[in-house]
């Protein structure tokens, strides 16, 4: 441990946008998060393979009580797919399983073949990742010899753009641009493109460039954060994130002792932030607290979820009590506004 890397008195509740390097696990930086701000109750919105770099979104204190929304917003890569190989893990990390001639891959076939992988289309995960059979995780199971038959998942791909064709040997690099829903696995994207051209495709490079509404532009190596750590209040990290509601004083006690309100609807809400996907399932958020219990680095996490649909009348909302503290997020039904999680 470095001099500017020991124990220190919690800077109090928030997020921290970290640009992770390539080479640690999520899990990783969650550590050294935690060192950092002088806390275990420290978590992340969603797994990035080792191997990739870029937005993930760490949840200090109380704002782990966000994690689990913000891991099914959008989200959006930089990669680079390399086709002519194909791998045992879909990806740079994997040993090579299968070559194919590229010399009859065109720009016009490419461009071809990425429109078939755009829009809402069902995806088989990777056999070395973190979905659960029976109780297990596949990359447990894929590495003890008994690789898994995984189902095809539905997921949606809003963006998938790819720009000029690299020749790098025998083999051809494509630079790609993805915006997609969480749950979507980039690796299977390049997997399932090399496919579709028959000459079989792995990923060499990830970048996530923004989860919901945190972008590069808010993250910060763990060598600044090391120099200088702090959170994004928490009120912020919301309103980055979801649409808001402002309260009355009366209205911000209720909802703090966990009471429902009357139901405003989409056209009573202010603030501009992009809207979350919903509740949280099982992309349940990794590492908060001391539980470790999304530790799923080793066995490539979910690679998935930005921007840009029309949200979801069910998802989250914040509500701010007048002082602009972040009371509670809310979600309506049945007339009403009731807390799914409370801050206050």
């Amino acid at each position: 441990m470095t001099t500017n890397e020991r124990p220190r008195m919690s800077p109090g509740s928030g997020l921290v946008i970290v640009d992770k390097p390539g080479g640690m696990t999520s899990h990783d930086v969650v550590a050294r998060i935690r060192r950092l701000a002088g806390t275990r109750k420290v978590g992340h919105a969603g797994t990035l393979d080792p191997m990739a770099t870029g937005v993930l979104v760490v949840g200090v204190e109380k704002a782990t009580r966000l994690l689990g929304y913000l891991t099914l917003t959008e989200k959006e890569y930089a990669a680079t797919i390399r086709l002519g190989q194909s791998t045992s893990t879909d990806d740079a990390e994997g040993e090579i399983t299968q070559t194919a001639g590229v010399s009859e891959v065109t720009q016009a076939l490419l461009t071809a073949a990425v429109a078939r992988f755009t829009g809402e289309i069902s995806q088989v995960p990777p056999s070395v990742s973190a979905v659960k059979v029976g109780g297990q995780r596949a990359y447990r199971l894929t590495r003890a010899g008994a690789a898994p038959e995984l189902s095809a998942r539905p997921v949606t791909v809003y963006e998938f753009t790819v720009g000029e064709l690299r020749p790098a040997g025998d083999l051809l690099d494509v630079d790609a641009t993805v915006r997609c829903s969480s749950g979507t696995y980039i690796r299977a994207l390049a997997r399932d493109l090399g496919a579709a051209l028959g000459t079989g495709g792995h990923l060499t490079q990830l970048r996530r460039t923004r989860v919901g509404g945190y972008g590069l532009d808010q993250a910060r190596t763990l060598d600044q954060l090391a120099d200088r750590f702090e959170v994004l209040p928490l009120a912020q990290a919301a309103a980055a994130a979801f649409p808001g509601r402002n309260l009355s004083a009366d209205e911000a006690r209720r909802l703090a002792n966990g009471g429902r309100l009357a139901a405003v609807g989409g056209d009573g809400a202010a603030g501009d932030g992009a809207a979350g996907d919903g509740a949280a399932g099982d992309g349940a958020a990794g590492d908060a607290a001391s539980g470790d219990a999304g530790r799923s680095d080793a066995g490539r996490g979910d690679e998935g979820a930005g921007r840009g649909h029309v949200p979801d009348p069910r998802a989250p909302t914040a509500a701010y009590a007048p002082d602009g503290t972040l009371v509670a997020l809310v979600t309506e039904e049945s007339g009403q506004a009731r807390p799914l999680v409370v801050f206050a």
